[in-house]
């Protein structure tokens, strides 16, 4: 699990929503979310746009260096 992944899934327990739930309302492809679930790949910037609406978080959640 990739820190990007990590931070997706906190979000998602915080909400108690599933990955499942974000394939189902992020327009994000089933295979691309599970390929960052999994580890094996990175979000686009786009992509984590399309995360951060669907959860109604601000992108800045999954930076992964906030003070940078």
């Amino acid at each position: 699990m990739t820190l990007q992944s990590e931070k997706i899934s906190k979000v998602l327990h915080e909400k108690n929503l599933s990955w499942g739930w974000l394939m189902e309302h992020s327009n994000v492809s089933r295979s691309t979310l599970s390929q960052i679930k999994n580890g094996k790949n990175n979000a686009t910037f786009s992509t984590m746009e399309k995360i951060a609406d669907a959860l109604d978080v601000s992108l800045d959640e999954f930076r992964t260096n906030k003070n940078a």
